[in-house]
């Protein structure tokens, strides 16, 4: 990790981040915002090679402080040793019918933010799968595979949290239909 840059700091980059995605995007409450986070990516270095736990509670932190804000529940995607397994509150679990595997992340084996998410939630649960409305990955996850269709990109000011990449999404509605087809323009 940058030596300028401390873990509060992360934190305060993870809080800014998650907030302007949100005021962007405008989900609804109870609305699921997925991140995949590598803290090894945050803090310099190769994803996978150096997981950080101290990071990985603030960031949570920062992003769990937006989304409550909003009403809108955090997920976090585990790294692929539990197979992208998703940790998240059980309440939104059971509200979109995903159902809950057995496992518990831990640092090694499904990540230093999963694990710190787990931590922090009242009810956490395992799923295998999720389709979130938003999401961030920190430090190229690749977090595609639990997002709604159609996951379209949206550009905020944050490029970076820490020493890692920052991409966001949120999703829309298919289109379907043809040329005569009209669209909802909120929707789009």
């Amino acid at each position: 990790m940058t030596e300028m840059k401390t873990v509060e700091m992360i934190e305060q980059e993870a809080y800014e981040s998650a907030r302007e995605l949100l005021e962007k995007i405008n989900l609804k409450p109870g609305s699921v915002l997925v991140v995949g986070c590598s803290t090894s990516e945050v803090a310099g270095s190769r994803i996978g090679s150096d997981s950080r736990p101290e990071l990985g509670e603030k960031l949570v932190e920062g992003i769990r402080r937006a989304a409550g804000e909003k009403g809108v529940y955090v997920a976090a995607q585990c790294c692929e040793h539990l197979n992208r397994a998703v940790i998240l509150e059980q309440k939104a679990a059971e509200l979109y019918g995903w159902e809950e595997v057995n496992v518990v992340p831990q640092p090694k084996a499904g990540g230093s933010f999963a694990t710190a998410l787990y931590k922090r939630l009242k009810a956490p649960v395992a799923v295998e799968r999720i389709r979130a409305h938003a999401g961030m990955d920190i430090g190229d996850t690749i977090i595609g595979m639990h997002l709604k269709e159609v996951a379209v990109p949206v550009r905020i000011s944050k490029k970076t949290i820490g020493e890692a990449h920052l991409v966001c999404a949120r999703t829309r509605p298919k289109f379907i239909g043809g040329v005569r087809a009209v669209y909802d323009e909120e929707k789009l």
